[in-house]
């Protein structure tokens, strides 16, 4: 017999989604004037963008933040707590501050504001409560109100900090809008992982390190056989005198010569071949290549350069890469 307990998570798991979607959806009415203000500000800033917060709110900000600095605008952390006895030396003086904070209400907020505004800085509070005293004293107001909590106690900060993780990243991508943040750009902040791979990775990076299989149209099978079992990539390039690609021989064409010739003997490659082979450019991202290669259902492709063989680039290299 079900525990009463187990007849309701359910329930109780898809109530606190729908509710923390609906919290998201309704920021939408608050994209306002002080919400464009506040990303003019932060696009012509010459500082950073010091992301502030205390408890579940300091976490979120270290979310904002790596965002932040993954898409083009500068940014830092900075503990409310903390700061109050000795991070403030983080702040520079072309710095924006972005406070976060549930209730704008707090006492390590009420002791922060006040030394912020001593100094200068331009203060951006994201809050729930606009009538709090973190938002009347900010210059601009990212307005994260929420009615209540996922929490069936209406206590744990769950709706609250999803609204302000949603806001957050609204306002990292129009930043990054502003800035014009192409791919390329993302590639630079990206290098490692697949992530940046996919971004930045050349099919002339990988395929150098590979033989370059080929035989010329007039080949026996015998060398077309050696050629490829000496070079290991399962195929080999067919090429004329001028070291044109003229097609491809793969072990399954070898396969399916086999089974339809009794004597092959008298076969050359130009008789076997794949006459419209797949190929690119060295120039080309490697995750194109795979791309290619998953969309033809192949597992290597011949780079070349105006129609010359350059080499091979294989499915292996790809994997090797971490790119699949």
């Amino acid at each position: 017999m079900k525990t009463k307990l187990e007849k309701k998570i359910q329930s109780v798991a898809k109530k606190v989604l729908q509710d923390e979607a609906e919290a998201i959806l309704s920021l939408k009415n608050h994209i306002d004037e002080s919400f464009e203000a506040c990303v003019d500000a932060i696009l012509i800033c010459k500082g950073r963008l010091v992301v502030t917060g205390i408890g579940k709110s300091a976490i979120i900000a270290q979310k904002i933040v790596a965002t932040l600095n993954s898409t083009g605008t500068p940014a830092i952390f900075m503990h409310a707590a903390d700061a109050i006895h000795g991070d403030l030396g983080i702040i520079q003086v072309d710095d924006i501050v972005l406070c976060i904070s549930k209730s704008g209400d707090t006492p390590e907020i009420k002791i922060l504001v006040p030394l912020l505004k001593r100094y200068g800085n331009c203060l951006v509070a994201m809050v729930s409560n606009i009538s709090s005293y973190l938002a009347k004293n900010a210059d601009f107001v990212l307005n994260a109100h929420v009615e209540k909590e996922a929490c069936p106690l209406n206590l744990a900060p769950t709706t609250s900090t999803t609204a302000a993780l949603a806001l957050g990243d609204a306002l990292a991508m129009c930043l990054l809008e502003g800035r014009d943040f192409t791919t390329k750009d993302f590639a630079k902040y990206h290098p490692g992982g697949s992530l940046g791979k996919k971004l930045y990775l050349k099919v002339r990076d990988i395929f150098p390190q590979n033989a370059v299989p080929k035989v010329i149209e007039s080949a026996n099978i015998q060398i077309v056989i050696l050629e490829m079992t000496s070079k290991r990539l399962g195929a080999t390039a067919v090429v004329n005198d001028e070291n044109e690609l003229l097609g491809i021989i793969t072990d399954g064409d070898l396969r399916r010569m086999l089974n339809k010739q009794q004597d092959f003997s008298i076969l050359q490659a130009k008789d076997i071949m794949n006459a419209s082979p797949k190929v690119i450019l060295a120039d080309e991202y490697a995750a194109n290549a795979l791309a290619l290669m998953q969309e033809k259902n192949i597992t290597q492709l011949v780079v070349v350069d105006n129609k010359k063989v350059e080499g091979f680039i294989h499915l292996h290299d790809l994997l090797r890469e971490g790119l699949v």
